[in-house]
């Protein structure tokens, strides 16, 4: 087994290992992600090399670090099998990598860590849909990724038609004024995602969603995994001459304000869901009148009388949505790769499904009343 981890600024890591499964057979891994033999059996590292262009004093520790890893079994959880080899390390000078550097160099080497380029994703459009099929699309694609279903995708939505989207943990009647909503033809909806409300019309916005393997975010805390997998849009945003930033916990901004907010879900069968939505052109003062929340956080900023739009992608690029988000696909290609393809009928009716029951339901929306 090979693996690899190159410090962002720092140094290269590479564990090769012999695995030693005790005689069971080896498992499919998912798309890109080396075979695991012996996986669920407490397959183990056995002759272990700790390698790579990083400094290290004393010398000693190096073969401290690799007996840590001599014998390691392949489930072993990630921050324990970290702990020991900080423990090992203690006293030592490690210069261009940390521990973790190195927990994550096994991962990679067992299959239960990967990088962009193990992936080959997918960029699907699944067409003009309601804020229903919206929400339902996003559950059942990250399903099919994390069940080896469906490679990592990356997905641009389209809306039909105009809509309020809740967090999955916000109160509708503090988040919604269901009446202005009504008035102004806003189907309310509520995602599995948490984070805060989303207002968008058909052309006001630019929502994306990213659904891979959660061996793409190993060793990331929930924190971390935001920014990581939001670095692309950062790159492709500069390239339109936005100075873009991330700021935490899920914000993308420029010197200007915010530009938008990204919301994740880790599934327990093995994916990521991470969607942002970015504001293009959006009637602030339609949005004030149908988010509670929003009006209390606008009401300092004089959107009653003088600000009438929200437009950071607009205004900073001076482009056609569209454009940015040509800009933004061919950034994602250039940096990983994509093939693109259309919704397949068998999705398709499994979505339907989902929006006619799940988030149809009024016990769904109402689940935080």
């Amino acid at each position: 087994m090979h693996g690899e981890r190159k410090v962002p600024g720092g140094k290269l890591v590479v564990v090769d290992a012999r695995l030693d499964d005790g005689g069971a057979g080896g498992v499919a891994a998912s798309d890109g992600v080396p075979d695991v033999p012996g996986a669920g059996h407490a397959a183990r590292l056995r002759d272990v090399v700790l390698s790579g262009d990083f400094f290290l004093e004393p010398d000693d520790a190096l073969p401290r670090l690799t007996a840590v890893l001599e014998g390691t079994a392949v489930d072993v959880p990630f921050d324990e099998l970290t702990a020991k080899l900080e423990g090992a390390a203690a006293g030592a000078a490690l210069i261009g990598f940390a521990p973790r550097d190195v927990t994550l160099a096994v991962m990679r080497a067992v299959g239960r860590a990967s990088t962009w380029e193990d992936h080959a994703f997918e960029l699907l459009d699944a067409g003009y849909q309601g804020p229903r099929m919206q929400m339902a699309l996003d559950e059942v694609l990250a399903r099919q990724v994390a069940e080896g279903r469906r490679k990592p995708t990356l997905r641009f939505w389209d809306w039909a038609s105009g809509s309020v989207i809740i967090g999955s943990f916000q109160s509708l009647r503090n988040e919604v004024d269901l009446p202005a909503a009504d008035r102004h033809g806003l189907e309310v909806v509520r995602r599995i995602t948490g984070g805060g409300a989303m207002f968008v019309e058909p052309g006001n916005a630019i929502t994306y969603s990213l659904y891979v393997p959660d061996t793409l975010v190993a060793g990331l805390s929930f924190a971390a995994s935001y920014e990581f997998l939001d670095q692309w849009v950062l790159r492709a945003l500069r390239t339109l001459g936005i100075d873009a930033t991330y700021a935490p916990l899920n914000d993308i901004a420029s010197p200007l304000g915010k530009i938008g907010g990204a919301a994740q879900k880790r599934l327990a069968a093995g994916a990521v869901l991470h969607h942002v939505t970015m504001s293009y052109d959006i009637d602030a003062q339609k949005m004030v009148e149908v988010l509670r929340i929003g009006r209390e956080k606008m009401s300092d900023k004089g959107t009653r009388s003088a600000v009438k739009r929200v437009d950071p992608l607009r205004s900073q690029t001076g482009m056609a949505r569209e454009e940015i988000i040509d800009a933004l696909v061919a950034e994602f290609e250039r940096s990983y790769g994509l093939t693109p393809v259309t919704l397949d009928d068998a999705t398709r009716a499994e979505a339907q499904e989902l929006a006619d029951t799940k988030y149809a339901d009024p016990e769904w929306l109402a689940r935080v009343p």
